[in-house]
């Protein structure tokens, strides 16, 4: 009880729950682009378990994040990670239909898929949200709980917006494909060549934003071709 009358305590939760919802942008747009091409019934339990998980999977992730930052080399892998999960999520086909095995199946890879990706995306935002913690793992927990909900809801209006503006779609996988870009330039082992060359960090994310858009368009096209013969 003293923990909860503390204004400190609230202030710390206070700044948990906003740094979690403005870093997460980017992950709701990931946990969109994948339960998309999910039937309606099935998208939201996908929004739903993909959210709390990753959310589940953050706590877990501040604790080890400062040390997996500091690895030479995980950011790039991470990165080129990211760029792959851009690329299928951009260029995958978008069929409904299937038996019920083959939509759970799709359930479940799209949220391996939204765990995978946030697992990447989140190094270095679960840094920011374990500073503000200041090692209170009660205050830690609470605060992403309290974020699933906004998560949950950021990740289905981008579905609606995505339904309705395809656009939206396109930017998305741009998205990821830029912070991939960020990510691999971030790595450890190109800070001297980095701090040389800051530029680098814009260029790096430009160029894997296209990467992701030109060979999503490429599976796409491939995939209309196919399914035409």
């Amino acid at each position: 009880m003293e923990l909860l009358q503390s204004p400190l305590f609230w202030i710390g939760l206070a700044k948990i729950i906003w740094i979690n919802v403005i870093l997460s942008g980017d992950n709701a747009v990931v946990i969109a682009l994948s339960a998309r091409s999910l039937p309606s019934h099935q998208q939201k339990k996908a929004v739903f378990l993909g959210s709390a998980a990753a959310v589940v999977l953050r706590v877990l992730l501040t604790v080890v994040a400062a040390r997996l930052m500091a690895l030479r080399f995980v950011q790039i892998v991470g990165g080129l990670l990211l760029l792959w999960i851009g690329v299928q999520l951009f260029g995958g086909e978008e069929d409904g239909g299937g038996s019920e095995d083959e939509k759970a199946g799709g359930l479940m890879a799209a949220v391996r898929t939204i765990l995978l990706a946030d697992l990447v995306m989140s190094l270095d935002n679960v840094i920011a949200v374990a500073a503000a913690a200041q090692g209170d793992l009660v205050l830690l927990v609470l605060g992403l709980a309290l974020s699933i909900p906004l998560v949950i809801f950021g990740s289905a209006l981008m579905i609606r917006l995505m339904e309705r503006f395809p656009i939206i779609v396109l930017l998305g996988a741009a998205l990821i494909g830029w912070v991939a870009g960020e990510t691999i330039v971030s790595d450890v082992s190109l800070g001297e060549v980095l701090a040389a060359r800051p530029w680098l960090h814009y260029a790096a994310a430009v160029v894997c934003a296209m990467l992701v858009v030109l060979l999503g368009r490429h599976m796409q096209a491939r995939s209309r071709h196919s399914s035409t013969n």
